[in-house]
């Protein structure tokens, strides 16, 4: 008992001493059974009591993404999504990034914890608005019920996109809805499955999310053509329409309503993809009207320090500029676009440059990731063009292969790209390929490539293909099983609660 009540102890500092319970009382109102009265004798006050505290945790958690997602969210991110895909090579010599590439991931891997515990930290981090905030609305009436349910719809949103991506890496995963109570001797057995859960099956999750954005929708922020750092309407919309997409609850027909939801909020189709990530000499490019969500830097003396990861700052291009960078274009996505005559889209996303290193390539003609080319260039997390080709998943998906051709012409035509002939048109299998090929050209280093064709079952074919074991730049990759698809569970977490279970095939 002493040995578990340290353990909490220690635990304790990850979350406000608060409790909340979502599942008896309604968090769509002001509801006597979310509004916690705290008397003298009551040892789980909160730490948050205003409108101001709400405020300040509401803000925490955009500055969240400006200054973390650059490593766990985009970082690491595009090593489970393009290099362990075909897209790209691992890029330099870093252990936990090359076990990565060779499929030879373990329970130790830092950047595996790394983003196990980032993820459930912004859970977190969420629930403290959306626990607190109810109680806060009935104490402090400077806080307004507009601004109670927007900043509650915020937290929800980014909380659904935290478990989405927990979900994507490691299936089943612990779902936090409440903040634990004070841990005292007394009640440290019945408080210990909620300092440490077992992980939730995915189909939970899943249905928790889909309860949570289709409250949010309605209090959400409206789209704001000069801000799309904004967890809008939309971008909940378009959460709504990838959770869909997955099979613990594929509905391609729901996908298609919150589609045709984002598609009906005014955006539109950049004229030039390229500009998408252009730049001039005083500003990066930011808030395209196909935007739907990023992560912005206005400031070019703070902005982000991830484009060194790439290749250069374009505002100063020997800066970081000495040592190989992460998530190196692979040849045969090169092939990809050469074969379609694309050259719009490979130039946007790849560049060619002269270095001292030579990995991949020859160092006077050395090939980078190039939608980050400067330290104040937006990460798109979510856009129109994405949400097309998806739209035309669902319908092929659904039966109408025509309908899918429509969605998938429009975003070709941008590119300068003839229709889709019609043998892609021939069947269902033939469609998705095409979508999927299409996705894989239209996203490339956006994050999407290893999920994308995780969702169709091809991925264990593409990363096993003899046509990249040909090619000697790819590490010898262990054979991708069903069990492999999904990342280890961290040894620490394992270590830190019996209530954990290991991911088959670890």
């Amino acid at each position: 008992m002493k040995k578990i009540f340290t353990i909490l102890l220690s635990a304790a500092a990850l979350f406000a001493v608060n409790s909340c319970d979502l599942d008896l009382y309604s968090p769509t109102s002001l509801n006597k059974g979310n509004v916690e009265t705290i008397g003298d004798d009551d040892d789980s006050a909160s730490q948050y009591t205003s409108r101001e505290d709400m405020e300040g945790l509401r803000n925490s958690l955009y500055n969240s993404w400006v200054k973390d997602i650059q490593e766990m969210g985009l970082e690491d991110w595009l090593v489970y999504s393009e290099t362990r895909a075909d897209n790209a090579y691992c890029g330099t010599n870093t252990a936990e990034i090359m076990a990565l590439e060779a499929n030879k991931q373990d329970g130790s891997n830092k950047n595996i914890r790394r983003d196990w515990d980032w993820y459930q930290t912004q859970v977190s981090n969420a629930n403290q608005i959306i626990c607190n905030i109810d109680r806060i609305a009935a104490s402090d009436p400077s806080l307004s019920a507009s601004e109670r349910d927007q900043w509650k719809a915020e937290a929800m949103i980014w909380r659904a996109f935290c478990f989405f991506r927990l979900t994507q890496l490691w299936g089943d995963a612990p779902m936090v809805l409440d903040i634990p109570p004070t841990i005292t001797v007394d009640n440290v057995e019945e408080v210990y499955p909620l300092y440490y859960p077992d992980r939730t099956p995915m189909n939970d999750v899943y249905s928790q999310l889909v309860t949570d954005l289709t409250w949010a929708v309605q209090y959400a922020p409206k789209v704001n053509a000069a801000n799309k750092m904004l967890m809008s309407d939309a971008f909940a919309y378009g959460l709504l329409a990838r959770i869909y997409a997955e099979k613990p609850i594929r509905d391609w027909s729901k996908v298609i309503d919150y589609c045709n939801q984002v598609e009906g909020m005014g955006f539109k189709l950049e004229e030039d993809y390229g500009k998408l990530w252009s730049y001039d000499e005083n500003d990066a490019y930011r808030n395209s009207p196909e935007s739907i969500f990023e992560v912005q830097w206005i400031n070019k003396s703070s902005g982000n320090w991830v484009y060194m990861m790439y290749h250069r700052n374009a505002y100063s291009p020997n800066d970081s500029y000495s040592w190989a960078k992460w998530t190196t274009p692979s040849r045969d996505l090169i092939k990809a676009y050469q074969d379609e005559g694309d050259e719009i889209r490979m130039n946007a996303s790849i560049v060619w440059d002269e270095c001292t290193w030579s990995n991949y390539y020859g160092s006077d003609n050395y090939a980078f990731m190039h939608k980050m080319p400067t330290n104040v260039s937006s990460i798109l997390v979510m856009r129109l063009a994405e949400i097309y080709l998806l739209h035309a998943e669902a319908l092929a998906c659904s039966g109408d292969l025509s309908g899918a051709a429509t969605y998938v012409n429009k975003v070709r035509t941008r590119a300068h790209l003839a229709d889709l002939p019609a043998s892609a048109q021939a069947n269902q299998d033939a469609m998705i390929d095409a979508i999927l090929k299409e996705r894989r050209l239209e996203l490339s280093f956006e994050g999407f490539r290893f999920f994308d064709l995780a969702r169709h079952d091809r991925i264990i074919e593409v990363h096993n293909s003899p046509e990249l074991a040909k090619d000697s730049y790819w590490q010898e990759r262990k054979p991708l099983t069903e069990t492999r698809i999904l990342l280890p569970v961290p040894t620490e977490a394992l270590d830190n609660n019996p209530n954990m279970t290991q991911n088959p095939g670890y």
